[in-house]
């Protein structure tokens, strides 16, 4: 049996057949509408029969930026799309006209981070937290071979946690959340304001983005960085740094086994890493008495929603479900 793992953007569906090994077997694309849900619905139906045609697909895993309802069927809201209490799962269903196929909605961090304890950077780990550095920050948390998703299904939001008191604002309607120093976009911030103060300093930055200040974008700091840019090395640092302290925090709720971390920003390798990691040591509570949990790159890549989707809804796949 095979099953599917859709991943839903603001901009694209990644649709793709998973094999129980977490390989994915072909994969295909759909525009995402994220003002016209329906619209998004038919694609994901339309691509998951062109893949029924030529494989067994007997589960559908839906993963997506936003709070997927505790029982897995709904997604309660999404930031970029406009999914108010939506039945994603349900409608799924109907369009498809299948009665035997099992559908699971799930965070997009949450899947992430399942593909990475199962087949990935935690594999064989008790309790893992996965970091998704993208444009914000997303998180997955797994204990004892579970995800943590809480009484309604909104846990694991730890790039809301508070690090800087009456901070930069988020988007949460909070200011001083982790991802606001722990993200692509706190990145592409912190390099435009530079280019603007030090403009000398930042000429490499600036040409990168065609001498436009205001143009700078995360993989520009990060390709400068990498060609040995003095001052895309010290922002990817501070990023870094950020992430290991939070990484403080939460190893002082949680104790984890491992930290894995995903998402556009690890393109930069150590570069962010290493600052993470000694910031992470600096900042850890009883340090030089316990065991330092690793920081580790994820091994998934941009296939890790699709993966984690794909292997969450073959685990709910009835046991007595007979082939058809």
């Amino acid at each position: 049996m095979d099953a599917v793992g859709v991943d839903i953007g603001g901009t694209k569906i990644a649709v793709g057949v998973v094999d129980s090994t977490g390989t994915i077997l072909t994969k295909v694309r759909r525009p995402t509408q994220p003002q016209n849900p329906g619209s998004i619905d038919a694609a994901i139906a339309d691509a998951v029969a062109e893949l029924s045609a030529k494989y067994d697909v007997r589960a559908v895993g839906l993963a997506a930026a936003g709070f997927a309802s505790s029982d897995r069927n709904h997604m309660n809201f999404a930031p970029n799309i406009a999914w108010r209490d939506y039945p994603l799962g349900d409608n799924l269903r109907a369009m498809m006209g299948r009665d035997d196929i099992t559908v699971v909605v799930e965070n997009d961090a949450n899947a992430a981070g399942w593909a990475e304890y199962v087949h990935g950077a935690g594999k064989g780990t008790g309790t893992m937290v996965m970091l998704t550095i993208g444009t914000g920050l997303g998180s997955a948390i797994v204990v004892d071979g579970e995800l943590v998703r809480g009484a309604y299904g909104f846990a694991a939001e730890l790039g809301h946690l508070r690090m800087v008191p009456n901070g930069q604002p988020c988007g949460c309607g909070q200011k001083g959340c982790w991802e606001q120093y722990a993200s692509g976009s706190a990145l592409t911030r912190e390099a435009r304001k530079a280019a603007v103060d030090r403009p000398v300093r930042a000429a490499g930055l600036i040409e990168r983005a065609g001498g436009k200040p205001q143009a700078i974008s995360g993989p520009d700091v990060t390709a400068a960085a990498l060609d040995g840019d003095e001052l895309g090395l010290e922002l990817l640092a501070d990023v870094g740094r950020w992430i290991g302290e939070g990484c403080a925090q939460v190893a002082a709720v949680l104790d984890p086994e491992v930290f894995v971390i995903g998402g556009g920003v690890i393109a930069a390798g150590d570069l962010m890493l290493e600052p993470a990691r000694e910031a992470f040591f600096e900042h850890l509570t009883a340090r030089g008495h316990r065991p330092v949990p690793p920081i580790l790159a994820a091994d998934m890549a941009n296939d890790a929603g699709i993966v984690g989707a794909a292997a969450l809804a073959r685990e709910a796949v009835p046991l007595d479900l007979t082939p058809r």
